[in-house]
């Protein structure tokens, strides 16, 4: 695995490789890598020639500055992982690599920023976008893969990208559990053993809406949800919507072609999302 810490080292790399006419699959990350982030690296391996890894805790898609300083940053336990998944190349920047001071950054995003994880965290995804979009110009992929945990931010890279006319297609991966159920965060690593015992409320809840969709209507399924979470020991809920999955809209009907529930929690001092497709 090459690794890099250079923007112009590493674009003039890739753009060698695209001389040869080798396909380019590009994967960001903050790093904390679990085998939720892995399976995307494998998914790319098949689809394209060369799969490019990034790690960057970027500074400012964080609202707390100490949500920012106690983020986990295991880079040796992180390389190594990427190294016996035979990722091709990996890129750690620093802060200064990526960011020039005084700069300012304004995509309208509309709705899609103002609802779910954009209400609840203001400013997040103006600098998911910033970030990504720095990145796709250093690494000019064919094709990048995201995890659905974010569902939101897939769909805001989306409307990136249409904004900018990249010439990238946005794959979304699906959610990686553990055995009992539980999302796989990089988050989850705060949660004490109590904590994590109650943070499968989350996908219960989820697993039980998908169970009762057939008969009940999209109110009963959020009224259900709401009570479920909001009488489970140790949840905090901040969210639980039903989507179209397409507009992140609420859904007004179960005809609609495509449905997601959505939501977000806190358990102890650990905020957690997660999502399930519903239709």
């Amino acid at each position: 695995m090459r690794i890099f810490t250079s923007k112009t080292e590493l674009s003039f790399f890739l753009s060698e490789l695209k001389n040869q006419n080798k396909t380019i699959g590009f994967v960001p990350t903050m790093g904390a890598l679990h085998q939720g982030h892995l399976s995307l690296i494998e998914i790319a391996q098949a689809q394209v020639d060369i799969v490019v890894c990034s790690i960057f805790v970027n500074p400012t898609q964080f609202n707390d500055p100490k949500d920012l300083e106690k983020y986990p940053r295991p880079i040796e336990t992180d390389i190594k992982k990427l190294e016996e998944t035979r990722c091709d190349v990996l890129f750690i920047p620093s802060v200064e690599e990526m960011y020039s001071a005084g700069e300012s950054w304004d995509l309208d995003l509309g709705y899609l920023e103002k609802v779910l994880e954009g209400k609840f965290r203001p400013g997040h995804y103006k600098g998911v976008t910033q970030i990504v979009k720095k990145l796709f110009d250093v690494v000019k992929p064919d094709v990048s893969f995201f995890g659905q945990k974010d569902f939101q931010q897939v769909k805001v890279i989306e409307a990136m990208v249409q904004t900018f006319q990249l010439p990238v297609t946005v794959v979304t991966c699906p959610i990686l559990r553990e055995p009992d159920g539980l999302a796989m965060s990089s988050r989850n690593v705060h949660l004490s053993v109590v904590e994590r015992a109650q943070a499968l409320a989350l996908s219960k809840t989820l697993h039980q809406t998908v169970a009762a969709f057939p008969e009940s209507s999209i109110a009963d399924l959020k009224q259900q949800a709401e009570n479920f979470l909001n009488n489970s020991d140790g949840v905090k809920l901040e969210y639980f919507e039903i989507c179209n999955a397409e507009t992140l809209r609420p859904a007004e009907s179960k005809e609609e072609k495509s449905l997601i529930a959505l939501l977000a929690a806190t358990v102890g001092n650990t905020r957690l999302i997660d999502n399930i497709i519903l239709k």
